[in-house]
């Protein structure tokens, strides 16, 4: 029993010199693991840091460039973690590991496909020039001022108050109309004159009350006029002009600026602005009218007997 317990020992007393070698001649890519994990530390904060900088150049939205810079260190700390493995000579472990992540990273893709969506939708708007805070928009049936791009969503505050939130990815996949990129809108004054006025006479006032109304307007665009079809009791006519604004109250202000002045205007020259009117033709080929179909005696007559 004593020799067998001897042997027992003697056979740990190996194990452990065995595990004692391992340890020394691993004991070199410990110290190489362990001095790379140390500065690939060292420099994430510095990568942080220079990434932010440079990100600062391309977009102003906080929470972009952290959510970026952190995904860019992470990165890189992954990479690192893999190089530790591999100078530890734990190449099998490095590879379940990116077995795993892949199983993982797919599974946890599938799951969160919209989430992710919309946050690479914010990254992308954020560092586009038709993406501003601040800008006026029309998009999936909205129309008001962008209030804020996070990274999930987009917040509109509407004109009459209210603010429409819209995932980032329905913003960035659907038509957008920008009323402040080309920092200038184009206001459109719509009347018409009655049938018996001097068409030539219209306009030159209409255009000569818009230009001496106080209004100022893009150089490079000049005030315009143009008749546009013959309604029901009216000539009809769109006057237009451009203005370097972008503000929705700056152009319902010169909107309503244009009318007074085009309304002065033709009531100090008689020009008439005509109310709907109808016409009842009782002809069954047009042009008859109502005492030609049914004469005053005939009518007389007839009230006379139901008397």
């Amino acid at each position: 029993m004593f020799s067998q317990f001897n042997e027992s020992i003697k056979k740990l007393y190996d194990k452990l010199s065995n595990w004692m070698d391992e340890v020394v001649l691993a004991l070199p890519n410990l110290i190489l693991a362990t001095l790379v994990l140390g500065i690939s530390l060292f420099l994430a904060k510095y990568l942080k840091k220079l990434v932010t900088r440079a990100l600062l150049k391309a977009t102003d939205n906080q929470t972009v460039i952290g959510v970026l810079s952190n995904m860019v260190v992470a990165g890189f700390m992954i990479i690192s973690l893999f190089v530790v493995l591999n100078i530890m000579d734990l190449s099998d472990a490095v590879t379940a590991l990116l077995g795993t992540a892949g199983v993982i990273g797919l599974a946890v893709g599938l799951a969160l496909q919209d989430p992710l969506m919309n946050l690479f939708s914010g990254v992308l708007m954020s560092v586009k020039d038709y993406y501003r805070v601040g800008d006026l928009i029309e998009t999936n049936g909205f129309f008001g001022k962008i209030g804020k791009i996070t990274l999930r969503s987009t917040i509109i505050e509407l004109t009459d108050g209210q603010e429409a939130i819209i995932s980032n990815k329905d913003v960035l996949n659907n038509p957008l109309k920008s009323f402040s990129h080309n920092k200038y809108r184009r206001i459109d004054v719509t009347c018409g004159v009655s049938y018996g006025d001097d068409l030539e006479k219209a306009k030159e006032i209409a255009l000569g009350a818009v230009r001496n109304s106080g209004l100022t307007f893009s150089k490079s665009k000049p005030v315009e006029f143009f008749y546009t079809g013959f309604g029901d009791s009216s000539i009809d006519f769109v006057l237009r002009f451009w203005q370097d604004i972008t503000s929705q109250v700056d152009y319902l202000a010169s909107q309503s600026t244009a009318i007074i002045a085009i309304k002065k205007a033709f009531d100090e020259n008689e020009i008439t602005i005509p109310f709907p009117i109808t016409t009842l033709d009782f002809g069954v080929s047009g042009g008859l009218g109502i005492k030609e179909i049914y004469p005053p005696e005939q009518f007389k007559k007839e009230v006379a007997v139901s008397k």
